[in-house]
């Protein structure tokens, strides 16, 4: 018996034994990853840390996220590192399956168990007061009580986000429910039975709280959209309350998987409009997920630059606009259509990404890169600092920009 794999260099096949013997081995292997996962429930110094630097919320420190298949270990995210520092917005972007969306499921603890695990390196996130947990190893039981508290996350879509059978404003309210602490202060008891009386009024102080962040994200009938569902709404507005009920915690952090993907244009440049203004006004940092090179150029303070699981390039907006130094970020660049320019065709990066159950050793670009150089034929290439801000992993910059160190991964056979 036989399993086709697609893509692969070596072999286009795999045998039903050696299958077999994967799916032994990743069994065997996310029982002791989940099982040293929940042995830090009765032990916090597992995931207690400290920031590196106490001017971030979130710093990504190596992390190596894969997903344990029946046909090979799929390296989703690969030795990545970044920050994101308070009340600034990154943008992280890269094509389709690059890892963008995978980067920020692991903060969230919101990849598919046990087959996706984050398997090596740090996500140290600021909890205030000096404190920093890092989110690998925090049990879930933890991870509750962060979640849509000290970090949000707006998916890219609303309609499939929101649960079409509740009304908006009890979606609304459950976020509350279960973070009560930020209206009702840290004695807060979700669990402690409550008067007839209590419960009422428990019940109005949230139904207001909710009334009045739909009213903030700019919702003008906010106690009639309370009152409805989420198919009587347009695209535009589920947006918005999706943007509502993120932001209803005032959390720290906002992840913002490519929020307006499914909005016409001019919906989409009211939701930007809204993130920035909302982001000043409650002091959050946004990790903002995408594609389009233009919401990044209108929001994103830092940038970083994702081409198959790796890091290529990360550093301010315009060092990153104004002089783009890895060759996928040229090509990024370039295939960019420009207003008023006439042009035949789009430029297009040629070639494909390779096979991710069986990434080469060399610069995963290599074979797409048309400034590919004899050094290209060796190992994967660091990252070399070629300003202050600017960071690219290409060895064109060998001998012009510090090697700053190479993407830590990690050998599955030897966890």
């Amino acid at each position: 018996m036989k399993g086709k794999i697609a893509g692969s260099k070596k072999s286009s096949y795999i045998t039903g034994k050696e299958s077999n013997r994967i799916i032994r081995f990743n069994r065997k292997l996310t029982r002791r990853l989940e099982k040293q996962r929940e042995s830090a429930r009765h032990n916090p110094s597992m995931y207690t840390t400290q920031m590196r630097d106490e001017n971030n919320v979130v710093e990504f420190d190596n992390i190596c996220t894969y997903f344990f298949t029946d046909i090979g270990t799929v390296k989703a995210v690969d030795g990545v590192s970044f920050d994101i520092p308070k009340q600034t917005t990154v943008g992280v972007v890269g094509e389709s399956g690059c890892g963008k969306s995978v980067t920020s499921l692991s903060l969230m603890q919101l990849l598919q168990r046990p087959q996706g695990q984050t398997v090596g390196g740090e996500i140290r996130f600021n909890m205030g007061d000096g404190v920093a947990y890092n989110i690998i190893n925090t049990p879930s039981e933890v991870m509750q009580g962060i979640r849509g508290n000290k970090m949000a996350m707006i998916f890219q879509e609303p309609m499939t986000s929101l649960n079409p059978v509740f009304r908006i404003g009890q979606q609304l309210d459950e976020v509350m429910e279960l973070h009560g602490e930020v209206l009702f202060g840290e004695d807060y008891d979700k669990s402690k039975s409550l008067s007839r009386e209590e419960k009422a009024k428990r019940h109005d102080l949230i139904k207001q709280h909710s009334i009045d962040m739909l009213k903030m994200v700019g919702i003008a009938n906010a106690e009639g959209v309370y009152n409805m569902y989420p198919h009587e709404l347009s695209g535009g507005m589920r947006q918005r309350v999706m943007i509502a009920m993120a932001l209803s915690c005032n959390p720290g952090l906002i992840i913002a998987d490519e929020p307006t993907t499914a909005l016409d244009v001019t919906i989409q440049a009211q939701i930007l409009d809204l993130l920035r203004n909302l982001k000043t006004k409650i002091g959050s940092s946004i990790m903002l997920i995408t594609h389009d090179l233009g919401v990044v150029a209108d929001m994103a303070d830092y940038v970083v630059v994702m081409y198959a699981g790796r890091v290529v390039e990360k550093g301010l907006s315009r060092d990153i606009f104004h002089n783009p130094s890895h060759p996928y970020t040229i090509g990024l660049m370039k295939s960019k259509p420009v207003v008023g320019q006439q042009v035949d065709e789009l430029y297009n990066i040629p070639g494909s990404v390779p096979n991710p159950v069986d990434m080469p050793n060399y610069c995963y670009f290599r074979d797409r890169c048309e400034y590919c150089t004899e050094a290209c034929r060796g190992a994967y290439p660091p990252t070399y600092k070629i300003s202050d801000t600017h960071y690219v992993s290409c060895y064109r910059f060998a001998e012009t920009g510090e090697e700053v160190g190479y993407p830590k991964t990690v050998n599955v056979e030897e966890l």
